[in-house]
């Protein structure tokens, strides 16, 4: 059953029209909220539903996430150990969840947004270069083999799938 349905029964009982409700949920639009409340939910709350998928998905790592290749690069998740060609690497723990993050989503590409949440647990629109700051990192400890992320100009970055 929808939550808005839930809350409308619960708001529309008087055994149960006490209880205060939190609607915990993705929608973020304006009219989401304002529905939410007209139906009786004492607050409304976004993106939450979204961060708990995310840190399911993290708990969730599956064995053959825990050696990651692409070329020359090779992820030891279990060690927290990146090396190329063979040679260790030595990253920051944010460069290691972003090469990860970039190298368990190779070929599709990933906004500014989405990967400072995912790395960076921020949840709100913020203008910054922090991202590009740290791909920037990156490459430099990567490397030759940092060709393997592409820039998307005015979006975000790719590591490419070959």
């Amino acid at each position: 059953m929808p939550g808005l349905e839930i809350c409308k029964i619960l708001k529309s009982d008087p055994a149960t029209r006490q209880i205060p409700i939190m609607m915990l949920t993705a929608k973020a639009e304006e009219i989401d909220r304002i529905v939410g409340l007209e139906f009786g939910a004492d607050d409304y709350v976004t993106k939450v539903v979204l961060r708990i998928g995310a840190i399911m998905r993290r708990a969730d790592t599956k064995e053959d996430e825990e050696h990651l290749a692409v070329g020359p690069i090779v992820i030891d998740a279990a060690r927290h150990e990146v090396s190329v060609n063979g040679k260790r690497v030595n990253l920051t723990s944010l460069e290691f969840k972003l090469l990860r993050t970039l190298v368990q989503r190779r070929g599709r590409v990933q906004a500014r947004d989405r990967l400072l949440n995912d790395v960076w647990g921020y949840e709100s629109v913020i203008d910054t270069r922090t991202v590009d700051t740290h791909v920037r990192r990156l490459r430099k400890k990567l490397g030759k083999a940092a060709d393997v992320i592409e820039s998307v100009r005015g979006f975000g970055y790719r590591l490419r799938e070959n």
